[in-house]
């Protein structure tokens, strides 16, 4: 990030004013088409699509040298089963049947990935039907458990990327994933976790995309207030069940072909469907543009738990602690971690920007990843958060005693760095 870049940023969420990022989206009737990397730089896709927050889809020159692409495909472009196999056949994956619908997901089981090849070749050669329903494989952690060089590189775009910068550190888990599946797999409607970003490759096959902006999803509700499974369904047309629909624009439709990269903003609703046997390499992220729709989510779920059991408040001792325990099972993540989360992530750009003032090494260009001008807007996004976190009463009644930094002296810290770097 360069300096103008980051002075851009700053004015954006001042201009906001408190309000969500993901709840000023401009209307739009189309999702722009990205064609050329070299004319497209990271500022282009910071002010143009992430601040903003607006999907866009990237053409297949900016995944062009990726060794997923050549190795994990045929030259006709379907799926290399011989590659896959003898590289991963015995790695153990998660496989959704997209047949049967477990509340507004899928249900899950595990099987060596030679077993759901198997499946797959059986499945095309039943005329794509099969007795075993239609399963599709789904968040398969690969990076986490092999090395992906050679795989794909990760675009400068996307590089920020708190949320598996988190991980990484704690060498536990990431949100890095591959899905692939015959045609008629597809994603049931929702939004991804924590709110954060996406960007998802299709290394070979096609996708159908329907993007929804947010808060339209609220229109989209049955009379019980419960979000749709299927947007395609034709009981969607049902005012009776659905008395809102009216209020729903037409979702945006993308047809993504192969190569091709989409941009999932934070907030925005959709739905998937694989038009083609397909391999997808997906991520999910966080960074400083969308930590703020991060904290609403926390806020909204654990409103949502302490009312599911409201009725235990008076009489349920430690109640409170018990609802983080839940949030914590729900989502992936409770208040007490989403303050380590933040500290972490400030942890780190305090020292880079310490160590790259101390040395006069004041400007980053785009190519040479984290820079001082991004580490300063984060560390600013994060203050801004923090602020927010230390006075919820939530948070409050969490034991932070054993915190190091504690709450107020971490937030302290970055406000000390904020003014020193408003000259920066």
């Amino acid at each position: 990030m360069d300096r103008e870049t980051r002075v851009f940023a700053e004015s954006h969420f001042r201009g906001l004013e408190g309000r969500l990022p993901s709840r000023v989206c401009p209307k739009l009737d189309r999702v722009d088409f990205i064609e050329k990397p070299d004319s497209f730089s990271y500022a282009d896709f910071f002010k143009g699509y992430l601040l903003p927050n607006l999907p866009c889809v990237f053409s297949s020159a900016f995944t062009e040298d990726w060794g997923s692409r050549r190795l994990w495909v045929t030259p006709s472009g379907k799926p290399n089963f011989d590659y896959l196999l003898q590289n991963y056949g015995d790695v153990v994956v998660p496989v959704a049947n997209c047949g049967v619908q477990e509340y507004n997901s899928n249900p899950k089981e595990h099987m060596p990935l030679r077993d759901y090849i198997s499946y797959w070749k059986e499945y095309i050669q039943g005329n794509y039907s099969s007795s075993r329903g239609c399963l599709y494989l789904k968040d398969w952690h690969l990076c986490r458990d092999f090395s992906t060089e050679g795989v794909f590189t990760l675009p400068i775009y996307f590089s920020s990327d708190w949320l598996n910068e988190y991980w990484d550190a704690l060498d536990v888990d990431d949100y890095r994933f591959v899905y692939m599946g015959p045609t008629g797999t597809w994603s049931p409607f929702h939004a991804d976790i924590f709110r954060s970003f996406s960007w998802s490759v299709n290394i070979c096959g096609r996708k159908k995309w329907f993007f929804f902006p947010p808060g339209q999803e609220d229109a989209l509700r049955d009379r019980h207030g419960g979000l749709p499974y299927d947007v395609t369904s034709p009981s969607l047309l049902d005012s009776r069940l659905h008395p809102t629909r009216d209020g729903c624009g037409p979702p945006l439709e993308v047809t993504q072909e192969a190569g091709e990269m989409v941009f999932v903003p934070s907030g925005w609703h959709h739905q998937v469907h694989n038009l083609e046997d397909t391999i997808s390499i997906n991520h999910n992220w966080v960074n400083g543009c969308n930590l703020a729709n991060m904290w609403h989510f926390l806020q909204q779920e654990l409103r949502a738990v302490q009312q599911e059991v409201i009725e235990w408040r008076d009489t349920m001792p430690d109640w409170h602690h018990h609802c983080q325990v839940i949030i914590k099972s729900c989502s992936g993540i409770n208040f007490e971690e989403f303050y380590h989360f933040l500290k972490i992530i400030a942890e780190r750009r305090l020292l880079l920007l310490a160590k790259r003032m101390s040395s006069g090494q004041a400007e980053g260009g785009e190519d040479t990843g984290l820079g001082p001008q991004q580490a300063t807007f984060d560390i600013g996004r994060i203050a801004e958060v923090l602020e927010s976190v230390v006075v919820h009463p939530d948070f409050q009644r969490v034991d932070t005693s054993t915190f190091s930094p504690r709450p107020e002296i971490l937030l302290q810290q970055l406000k000390e760095a904020v003014a020193a770097t408003t000259s920066l």
